[in-house]
């Protein structure tokens, strides 16, 4: 092995981890055990802890050209306390992107994680994925995309890292993989909208937190200020494929869905920050 592709295998070595915690008001989480508090009192919340900080358990990973469930080449993985993504065990990238999807739907919650990007990408990966990756929420059920499908119908809070060129690159965009949302009170149907954050260059850690009330109203909210809002996210438009007619059926609302984490090339680390 040279010198060079030591460096580079060390650089993929640390990808992306991430711990999440969800908040739930009370009877809101679906597809779980009702939390303990009364149903009827919509102001208690809980923080669940998404991550276990051991093994994978309670997640199912999802890529492009393979089977639900195949962890391909092994890119998700526990080390030291974190949910990393890491492509050392990659030569290249031929459109394989990847999710990992939590077990449990959520509808009303507040998301929140802390990234940074590290290393380089890996090789064959685009241009716009360059320190690009994304939490995925409102997604379809995961054994509902076909297995070629590159992205599942959710919204995706875009998680970005400057590029070092002096070059303003906002964080915690939103994109619409399979669908659409209301901004001033009209339908917005362009597939990436850029926030009002900052740039974040170099390793820094990033605070991201998403707020979000069913289709009534998401906030992407970075270091503890709103940066992005929207309402009534529904499915509809394009940006996935190929994708199920049964499924994506368009106009339907978007009241609840999976979280999922991507695997798109970029460098990242996230970890939990819950209070």
């Amino acid at each position: 092995m040279t010198s060079s592709n030591l460096r580079r295998n060390l650089w993929w070595i640390s990808v992306a981890a991430l711990v999440c915690t969800v908040t739930t008001p009370a009877g809101a989480r679906q597809g779980g055990k009702s939390p303990s508090p009364p149903k009827n009192d919509p102001n208690r919340q809980e923080w669940v802890q998404l991550f276990n900080g051991r093994d994978l358990d309670g997640w199912t990973p999802k890529f492009a050209k393979h089977d639900l469930g195949e962890n391909f080449n092994n890119t998700f993985r526990v080390e030291n306390g974190l949910l990393e993504v890491r492509y050392d065990k990659w030569t290249r990238f031929d459109g394989e992107f990847g999710h990992m999807f939590y077990k449990d739907p959520f509808s009303y919650y507040r998301l929140a994680a802390e990234y940074r990007f590290v290393g380089e990408q890996v090789p064959g990966g685009p241009a716009w994925a360059i320190r690009n990756n994304g939490l995925m929420l409102h997604c379809q059920k995961p054994s509902t995309m076909l297995k070629d499908q590159d992205f599942p119908i959710s919204i995706e809070v875009q998680l970005l890292g400057g590029l070092g060129n002096g070059r303003p690159r906002t964080t915690a965009n939103l994109c619409t993989p399979g669908s659409n949302v209301v901004m001033n009170g009209q339908l917005h149907t362009p597939h990436c909208t850029n926030s009002t954050s900052m740039t974040y260059d170099g390793d820094q850690w990033v605070r991201v937190e998403v707020e979000v009330h069913g289709d009534e109203r998401v906030r992407h909210i970075i270091d503890g200020r709103t940066v992005l809002e929207y309402t009534k996210p529904q499915i509809g438009g394009g940006n996935v494929s190929p994708v199920d007619p049964a499924v994506k059926v368009d106009g339907t609302p978007m009241t609840s869905g999976y979280i999922a984490i991507q695997a798109e090339t970029g460098a990242a680390i996230l970890h939990e920050r819950p209070m």
